[in-house]
């Protein structure tokens, strides 16, 4: 994964993109994040053409950028006659599923709003290209959505779309597991709320190693224990997520050590 590259993390007018650069964009795939994108791109002033459905086949566009399941990638390249270059917003899919096409990929480190506008700005893209030409349209859309775009290589996309992974979607089944426990003793999620987002704060500003806090951290290994049978009794299909995190938390608090 190369340095981050200079971007500016607020939307990029129209005006400051200069000559030869994107005049419209075609985006396949109209879920949410599809969606968003089209909705975020058009803001910029950019024409964009969509969002169509799945199968379709954009032309007069500079480029083409396909928000489909990463399953559904290779056949939705397959129906974009040759010419303009042909993108992808999938994570961890290599470039070759784009076959025929210039290729390049744009993934958003964000995750598309259920409701509301996305925004994107701020947020880390993970860019590539087939060609100087297609890495350059990935990031001129990056910059246009004011995110930080990170040049990933080829070899490094599966570590980095587990590692995207695990801060997102795992956390999620994390914080799962902590409110249907919480909900036994009549605590509601959003008691808990204040306590995640103190706690990814923490890891932001210090690493995960300084910010660790609790009874693990502590060696307590007692209070442990009770909150174990806790969960054995109360949502023993959890012991085995709870052991795993014990372990592993044990495992950072000893390095940390």
């Amino acid at each position: 994964m190369r340095e981050l590259d200079r971007i500016p993390t607020s939307p990029l007018p129209v005006t400051g993109l200069g000559a030869g650069r994107l005049s419209c964009c075609a985006i396949v795939g109209a879920g949410r994040l599809g969606t968003a994108l089209a909705a975020a791109l058009r803001a910029t002033g950019l024409a964009v053409e969509g969002p169509l459905g799945r199968g379709a086949d954009p032309v007069g566009c500079d480029a083409v950028l396909l928000c489909v399941p990463d399953d559904q990638i290779a056949a939705a390249a397959a129906a974009v006659s040759p010419g303009a270059p042909v993108g992808h917003c999938s994570g961890a899919t290599p470039l070759d599923a784009l076959a025929g096409h210039e290729a390049f990929g744009l993934h958003p480190l964000m995750t598309a709003a259920r409701t509301g506008a996305t925004v994107f700005a701020g947020a880390g893209a993970a860019v590539a290209g087939s060609s100087p030409g297609a890495l350059a349209i990935a990031r001129e859309l990056a910059a246009r959505l004011g995110m930080r775009a990170v040049t990933i290589a080829e070899e490094d996309r599966a570590a980095y779309h587990a590692a995207a992974s695990i801060a997102s979607n795992f956390l999620t089944t994390v914080e799962g597991a902590a409110e249907r426990l919480a909900a036994t003793a009549g605590i509601d999620r959003e008691l808990l709320a204040p306590l995640v987002r103190a706690s990814v704060e923490a890891w932001v500003q210090l690493g995960a190693q300084a910010a660790l806090t609790g009874p693990i951290a502590r060696g307590d290994e007692a209070t442990v224990a009770r909150q174990r049978a806790a969960v054995q009794e109360r949502t023993p299909d959890l012991v085995a997520l709870f052991d795993a995190l014990a372990a592993a938390t044990r495992s950072l608090a000893g390095a940390a050590r």
